[in-house]
């Protein structure tokens, strides 16, 4: 009797590929139900912010010294202290802002912080341009009225001054806030967003402005130091090359002192006059840094050159005063 059992293969084989074929549908639904979570991408940060940021940190801390000192020391209530100290606050605030703005940035997006951000930062820096506007108003008005500069007419001139260009700073600065902006209308933005195309043109046209009349200022102010420079070497009997030498001091600091701030904010003001938001924004971050800089390079011109911050910041530092300083003359030339 054959009664062995006979294996079919192909039955089996048969049956194992419907069962797999079988698996891998139930594999697929149960696969299509569950939802795939894909990583999040990591966060990018934008070289340029960076670099922003840390000129805003170097910003800060240099002028809150010479704000805290101007705070501080009582006898550092002249007009001329008061708009160092505007000015130093001003940029104090533009660094500030530069580090919220980096802050807000990445860490809290939304519409109203970006538009208190950028309210704060044309405001700041506006602030600071119309201080440097005021300081050379101050230079001028002391070396043409020599004696009657030290008046109590002067003092009220300066605050004068000082409300008004913080006023209408902050006038700028309240604009994209109360509706001047471009969010709700891409093709009205500058090269600043939100900003808007008109309103970085008055921003660019009054700082054209403003700087033609430093200029004229700063080229009467020079005419002033040279025939004072002149009446003091016939007064004592100084030679030629001596009075040609601190003219020339004179002149080149006058220089410095505008050629840096051309320097600074010249390439981003034209540049904003002409680009708008579909130009490359690394063509903004390249010449509003430089506008930065004007921040940093302020407390060393107007401040820390000043004999009378040297010797309150020394007496901060060390307790003392140099005897360099305390026997050192004002001469023409230091303007």
């Amino acid at each position: 009797m054959n009664g062995d059992p006979k294996v079919n293969f192909s039955g089996l084989l048969r049956d194992y590929l419907d069962a797999g074929a079988a698996t891998e549908n139930v594999s697929a639904a149960v696969s299509s139900q569950v939802p795939v979570v894909e990583p999040e991408p990591g966060l990018v940060v934008n070289p340029w912010d960076i670099v922003l940021c840390t000129s805003g940190t170097l910003i800060s801390c240099e002028n809150a010294i010479v704000v805290l000192i101007i705070f501080h020391n009582p006898s550092l209530r002249a007009p001329m202290f008061l708009l160092i100290g505007s000015l130093a606050l001003a940029d104090l605030l533009a660094g500030i802002g530069l580090i919220i703005n980096f802050v807000f940035a990445y860490l809290l997006q939304s519409e109203a912080t970006k538009l208190v951000t950028i309210g704060l930062i044309v405001a700041s820096f506006s602030a600071s341009v119309c201080s440097l506007l005021a300081i050379t108003v101050d230079r001028y008005l002391s070396l043409y009225y020599a004696l009657t500069y030290h008046s109590e007419r002067t003092v009220t001139f300066t605050y004068v001054m000082l409300i008004m260009l913080w006023g209408t700073s902050i006038c700028l600065g309240l604009l994209p806030i109360l509706g001047w902006n471009c969010l709700r209308d891409e093709s009205t933005c500058s090269v600043v967003r939100p900003l808007t195309k008109n309103n970085t043109a008055i921003l660019s046209i009054s700082f054209l402005f403003m700087f033609a009349l430093m200029l004229q200022l700063y080229i009467q102010i020079c005419k002033i130091v040279m025939r004072h420079a002149h009446q003091i070497a016939l007064q004592h009997h100084f030679l030629a090359t001596s009075h040609y030498v601190t003219t020339r001091k004179g002149v080149s600091t006058l220089a410095i002192i505008l050629g840096t701030f051309a320097a600074c904010w010249m390439p981003f003001t034209l540049y904003s006059l002409i680009a708008d938001y579909t130009y490359p924004s690394i063509y903004t971050y390249a010449t509003l840094l430089p506008a930065t800089y004007n921040s940093i390079i302020n407390p060393v011109i107007y401040a820390f050159r000043n004999q009378e911050i040297q010797k309150a910041l020394c007496l901060v530092c060390c307790g003392c005063i140099p005897s360099s300083l305390s026997q050192r003359a004002r001469s023409p030339s230091d303007v």
